[in-house]
């Protein structure tokens, strides 16, 4: 029997897909805590809450309803009808039932946004810094990575930088708002200049809204709202940051055709739909009075305040960020590198934060850190900077 090479390969469009650097991070916690030491966790990524006790009621009815077979593939009537009526309502997105679909949370509706538009030699715009797993889901489709620096484009103007970086190659722009890591929120504006780049240039846009609801300073505009935007835009939501559940994996995508198409047949051919109790659950978020989703947004502001206002006064500068739960220091005071920062941070301060290099070339000499934790966490940590460094 043959072992050669050329059998015993994976297929050419997984070679440039990596790994999370994040696990790496917790690897060390581990082997830190596993030898008795305290790690103040900042490099986390989700939800320092709960799920309500509304959503898990309903799954737990779901189940003694026995709704637990198939369910249609893009999702069951009733939550893609509520989330239909959510994002006209609170999106101002001209969304019709059929125009939602149902997937296994953020990132798999972020992989069937990519899967449906970009193909092998395509570019996409990606703002930078940049959520690290987007380089790699347009990897997968073959396809290639422009970054457009954040910074640049908000003080030169972000027609003219995105127009810098746009070749005849260019497919699509990659629009993230709140952004991780760095929090920055795009205003109404700059979502509007956004949006004529990409109908002038005729670009698809693949908005990622899963920090739509913690928003600080300003407002969260969906760019599918503006006009001439909803035919061409993908818009990607998830429910782990909004309520708390990271581990349930829902989320959902508005798109008109012929992405819902493209959507469609990713999701069947992928997981073939989404946990029907889970769905069942969902619903109440959207169904249910709850003032969770402003109850939230005023825990994050405190936590927010206080660990900004700590990072300043230990000589790691930081504006406040406008949305998300990252704060994104300069960290040179530490090293210039963010990796030798980060590991400085933890081996002597015991405090684990994600190098912002893991971010893309521009978020070198910054690192990340979450305040989706407890105040006494980010007192204690704080206090061990202080201290340490």
């Amino acid at each position: 029997m043959s072992t050669s090479q050329s059998v015993f390969r994976l297929a050419k469009r997984l070679e440039r897909v990596g790994f999370s650097d994040i696990v790496n991070i917790r690897n060390r916690i581990m082997e830190l805590r596993a030898s008795g030491a305290s790690v103040y966790q900042f490099e986390g990524g989700e939800p320092f809450l709960n799920t309500p006790e509304s959503i898990k009621q309903a799954m737990t009815r779901a189940l003694l309803e026995n709704k637990t077979r198939y369910a249609p593939s893009s999702g069951i009537a009733e939550l893609r009808a509520a989330l239909a009526a959510k994002v006209r309502v609170r999106n101002l997105i001209p969304a019709r039932d059929e125009d939602l679909i149902v997937m296994n949370g953020g990132m798999h509706g972020l992989f069937g946004a990519f899967q449906s538009t970009v193909n092998p030699g395509d570019e996409v715009l990606v703002f930078s810094p940049f959520w690290t797993p987007i380089k790699d889901l347009i990897a997968h489709c073959e396809g290639t990575t422009v970054l457009v620096p954040t910074t640049d484009a908000r003080r030169d103007g972000l027609g003219q930088t995105l127009a810098r970086h746009t070749t005849a190659r260019t497919r699509a722009i990659y629009y993230n708002t709140p952004q991780n890591p760095s929090g920055v929120v795009f205003t109404r504006a700059e979502a509007e200049t956004v949006a004529r780049f990409a109908r002038e240039r005729n670009l698809i846009v693949i908005a990622d809204e899963a920090y739509e609801d913690l928003v600080y300073d300003g407002e969260h505009v969906s760019i599918a709202s503006l006009e001439g935007m909803i035919e061409r835009t993908i818009t990607t939501f998830t429910l782990s940051k909004s309520y708390a559940m990271t581990g349930w994996r829902m989320g959902y995508v508005v798109a008109a055709e012929p992405w819902m198409t493209g959507l469609r047949k990713t999701l069947l051919y992928s997981t073939n739909g989404v946990s029907t109790p889970s769905q069942w659950a969902a619903l109440a978020a959207f169904t249910e009075a709850s003032s969770l989703l402003a109850t939230a947004r005023e825990a994050y502001r405190a936590r927010r305040d206080l660990l900004i206002a700590g990072l300043n006064d230990i000589g790691l500068r930081c504006l406040p960020p406008a949305g998300a739960f990252y704060a994104f220091p300069d960290v040179t005071r530490i090293h210039k590198l963010s990796r030798a920062a980060a590991e400085i941070l933890l081996d002597r301060a015991q405090v684990a934060t994600v190098p912002g290099i893991v971010f893309g070339e521009h978020g070198e000499s910054h690192l990340r850190f979450s305040f989706s934790t407890s105040i006494e966490v980010i007192e204690a940590g704080l206090d061990s900077m202080r201290r340490r460094l």
